[in-house]
């Protein structure tokens, strides 16, 4: 799976993963990492997430990134906003109030990027990855993130032979493996969702768990971390 995958899927309008509404484990969980409002939030792979105009009405500055060009257009577009938009090394710049998107390559952010960032939202980017990527995703992540930042995450878990993915299963154990030298690692909540995604079980899946995690820098407390 490489950029072209992603870049086709936009263009085809083969966008299955877009939630039509706000993210509902975002709107009952958030509140459990404590990211104070002066923090900004980075949201990965946000395509044209709602999630982030939830988070600006918290009172936060968001940051997302995104690879295709299209999706960032069809954001501001369908929420009326006019963004100022500007080119700078490996991205396009697009602002509008206190959301800010770049667009470009996750792989080529850089700390000074996430500068201010204390908290995290990931609901499609580690499951939207297959395992060889995930790792590299998650390294990098970690790299480029500051120190004291906290993460709430949202992945699919099943059995991965019943369905070729994306969204791909991300299992306890391997987030254990990717971010658990870092992290403190809280399961939240496990729902069985097998029947809010006909589509997926359309496509073979016999058992679905949407499973959600909070991720806490180690050596600080959730009262401790932030921006």
């Amino acid at each position: 799976m490489d950029t072209s995958f992603w870049l086709t899927t936009w263009e085809q309008n083969k966008i299955g993963f877009h939630q039509q509404d706000i993210n509902a484990y975002l709107k009952s969980y958030w509140q459990d990492l404590g990211t104070p409002q002066a923090c900004r939030v980075f949201v990965p792979l946000c395509g044209k997430s709602l999630d982030m105009l939830w988070l600006c009405a918290q009172g936060h500055s968001v940051l997302g990134v995104e690879l295709s060009p299209l999706a960032v257009r069809d954001f501001f577009a369908e929420h009326g906003l006019t963004p100022e938009h500007s080119e700078e090394q490996d991205f396009y710049h697009w602002q509008a109030h206190a959301l800010a998107i770049l667009q470009g390559d996750f792989f080529k952010l850089s700390h000074d990027h996430l500068n201010g960032v204390g908290g995290v939202f990931d609901r499609a980017a580690l499951v939207a990855l297959p395992p060889e990527l995930r790792s590299a995703y998650a390294r990098q992540l970690m790299q480029i993130l500051p120190a004291t930042a906290s993460m709430l995450l949202v992945v699919f878990d099943y059995e991965q032979s019943q369905m070729a993915g994306p969204p791909f299963a991300v299992s306890a154990s391997e987030i254990h493996a990717l971010y658990g030298d870092s992290y403190h690692i809280t399961l939240l909540a496990e729902h069985d969702a097998l029947a809010a995604y006909p589509q997926l079980q359309a496509q073979g899946l016999e058992q679905l768990q949407e499973n959600v995690y909070v991720l806490s820098p180690r050596g600080l407390s959730l009262s401790q971390s932030g921006c």
